[in-house]
């Protein structure tokens, strides 16, 4: 439960290519809000297009957080997140505005709706050891493995073969740094979190997903990653491992034909968007919103404004 007088939040999650950017574009016409990301990559500065970043127009007609920031050499952990979305969102309120969180990075949600610390905890060289030994015996694959059962979200920002950030994720979620188990995080209280869930029929959503992926090779999308390369980023650069980047990078360096990379955009899109969906089943107190074809934008943010009273 709430405390009396906690701040509201609306948040807008939903697996990629549902179309939570215009849901929380509406909303925030209609109840003056101010929209924080909530996307691990529109973080990124350069690049606009692979991240489906909302655009120049829509970002004028509605004051946008948290995009477009970081150098993509740098990684943001869930900590660094927190801090800088709850620093918008407080400012946001201290202004009469209402914050509405919009993006499908589960961990990220995570450390705003439930009550997450993340102070530092001592590494344990042994088990470091141990991960390194079962690498070496068993190959990088096998710690890949482990990650994905335990942290979904974490393995599909990291390649399976960078074995230095697969041990440091492992590490970070034995510590308890980065996942717990949802039924023992407790809910974050001083905010009143109105949690949307948009989704659709699977069907749907994966047509929407191959459409979606079409559309940013036509806006330039090889072009972008071309550009990142010239500017002396590179596959080992923690943002270029993002789904769309690393594909096109596989195709850049003969790899792959271009065909090819196009393909595993596209599946390599749909498993998120699957792994985003079973990572949303878990908020309990969460308002799923299944849009139907034909069904207006306007009608949804109605939907959503009537949980929210």
């Amino acid at each position: 439960m709430t405390t009396l007088n906690a701040k509201k939040v609306y948040i807008i999650g939903g697996p990629t290519a549902a179309g939570k950017s215009v849901v929380a574009l509406y909303l925030a016409k209609r109840i003056q809000g101010e929209i924080v990301n909530c996307d691990s990559v529109q973080l990124y500065k350069h690049m606009d297009i692979g991240s489906a970043k909302p655009s120049r127009k829509d970002m004028a007609a509605v004051p946008h957080h948290l995009y477009g920031f970081v150098d993509p050499a740098h990684d943001i952990t869930v900590a660094q997140y927190q801090k800088l979305a709850f620093e918008q969102i407080d400012e946001i309120i201290s202004r009469g505005k209402t914050p509405i969180v919009v993006g499908g990075t589960g961990l990220y949600l995570n450390s705003l709706i439930y009550k997450m610390s993340f102070a530092a905890k001592p590494i344990n060289l042994k088990r470091r050891s141990e991960l390194e030994h079962l690498a070496a015996e068993r190959g990088n694959e096998y710690l890949f493995e482990l990650l994905s059962a335990v942290d979904p979200e974490a393995a599909a920002r990291i390649h399976p073969n960078n074995l230095r950030k697969i041990i440091r994720a492992i590490e970070a979620y034995e510590l308890g740094s980065k996942l717990e188990s949802m039924d023992k995080l407790e809910p974050n209280t001083e905010y009143d979190f109105n949690i949307n869930i948009i989704s659709m029929d699977r069907k749907w959503l994966y047509t929407r997903i191959n459409r979606r992926v079409d559309k940013l090779m036509d806006e330039g999308l090889l072009k972008e990653v071309e550009h990142l390369l010239e500017m002396g980023y590179n596959q080992d650069t923690p943002a270029m491992k993002g789904i769309g980047y690393k594909e096109l990078i596989s195709y850049l360096n003969g790899d792959i034909t271009l065909d090819e990379a196009v393909k595993n955009i596209k599946t390599n899109t749909r498993h998120y968007a699957k792994r985003q969906l079973t990572w949303f089943k878990r908020y309990q107190s969460a308002h799923w919103i299944e849009i139907q074809r034909g069904q207006t934008v306007g009608n949804i943010v109605d939907n959503i404004l009537e949980t929210g009273k």
